[in-house]
């Protein structure tokens, strides 16, 4: 068994990296994209918007599919399509052909980040300590290589699908084989056993994980939609210059998702995602103060070492809180990745329009400290059903959990 479990936790690990090379690969060329298709500057919002939304719909319906087929299975299909999608996107010329793409590109993803968590979630919960961080770091390592690989393109001027097909030709073979090696909680529950069998998902005490993980996207995405503006027409720095503090997110991101297991082993999950916080409203206020580049340079990074453990400390958490039944509590809860992404973007441009960037950037900074008040949730929940504590019954899921 434990040689099932490092392959699976291998598999899995490399399933998160090449997820984190597509998603980078489809982002950071969105003016390429732009180019090829024509997409104005009006419209483009909306096949932006449409990609997250779409992927919320995908992990919704991923909590339905689970119940009649295992997440592994749902993550070797779906990540293919995601590929291949990337490629579409690429290849296409007309309009309609690139939002059949990235409408495709997004259910999948909805899918593939849903499944590939509930994995996560059960092969931590099977290896009895905390490596949910290391699956994310992947991630993270998969978005740099992702990002160097756009800089090539754009820099030798390549053509979308020149650039999307080698990356395509190589994972997607990959992928197919390393999926052989996915482990379910399926597969060693009936070696360990798995607690809570039967067990309902209600919202109410997904809620405050739900919160988090919105406010956790919410400065995610003000990191990667707004840090170079605000290096450059807020703090003075050159073109060149404002393209570094993302690259710099993204190093400490997977510095500290690297090391964060460790600290989580240590010192629990709750000082974790607490220190965490501090260091990420740390890096905000530094941000919003800065006197010029550099020191703006520095507020990113703190911001990377802080967000980056909340995410996957976030999922872990919902896979102790509903331990029979986190298949469904992790489609649930990843909706809200989506969510804050969603708004987390308008939100700070809407403020700096209005007021300035400098006190946009308060603004995730003050949500990023709610999560102070829910750091709890992050603890262990031995007797969530045991210590006279009632079992929810299946007629109270409606109750509990109205509208997802």
């Amino acid at each position: 068994m434990t040689d099932v479990l490092r392959r699976g936790r291998a598999s899995l690990a490399f399933s998160f990296l090449v997820q984190g090379v597509a998603f980078a690969l489809l982002v950071t060329r969105i003016p390429a994209i732009q180019d090829r298709y024509g997409v104005s500057d009006a419209l483009l919002p909306a096949f932006l918007a449409a990609v997250p939304i779409l992927a919320g719909v995908g992990s919704v319906t991923t909590e339905r599919l689970v119940k009649r087929v295992r997440p592994s299975r749902l993550l070797r299909w779906s990540q293919p399509v995601v590929l291949l999608a990337l490629l579409g996107v690429g290849a296409g010329e007309r309009m309609v052909e690139l939002g059949v793409a990235l409408a495709a590109f997004g259910l999948a993803v909805g899918v593939l980040d849903a499944s590939m968590n509930m994995l996560g979630v059960s092969l931590q919960r099977s290896y009895g300590r905390s490596i949910m961080l290391g699956f994310h770091a992947a991630y993270s390592l998969g978005g740099i290589v992702g990002a160097s690989l756009a800089w090539v393109g754009a820099h030798w001027d390549l053509a979308l699908w020149v650039s999307y097909l080698p990356v395509v030709a190589l994972l997607l073979p990959a992928v197919l084989v390393g999926s052989r090696w996915y482990v379910d909680d399926g597969a060693v529950s009936a070696v360990e056993g798995k607690a809570g069998e039967g067990q309902v998902v209600v919202f109410t005490w997904l809620l405050p994980l739900c919160l988090v993980m919105t406010v956790a996207y919410i400065g995610d995405s003000t990191v990667s939609n707004w840090s170079a503006k605000y290096l450059k027409d807020v703090l003075g720095s050159s073109e060149q210059m404002a393209t570094v503090p993302y690259n710099v997110y993204m190093l400490t991101t997977l510095l500290g998702r690297a090391i964060g297991d460790l600290g989580v082993r240590r010192f629990g999950a709750v000082a974790v995602v607490r220190g965490g916080a501090l260091v990420a409203a740390g890096g905000f206020a530094v941000v919003a103060v800065a006197p010029g580049a550099w020191v703006g340079m520095l507020g990113f990074t703190l911001l990377g070492l802080g967000l980056c453990v909340l995410v996957p400390q976030t999922f872990a958490a919902a896979g102790r809180l509903f331990p029979g039944a986190s298949d469904a509590a992790v489609a649930r809860l990843n909706v809200f990745n989506y969510v804050g992404f969603l708004i987390g973007s308008p939100l700070v441009g809407a403020l700096g329009d209005v007021w300035s960037y400098r006190g946009a950037m308060v603004v995730p900074m003050v949500l990023v400290l709610v999560t102070l008040v829910y750091a709890r949730s992050f603890a262990p929940q031995p007797d969530r059903y045991g210590g006279g504590h009632e079992r929810p019954r299946t007629a109270d899921v409606g109750r509990g959990s109205n509208g997802l």
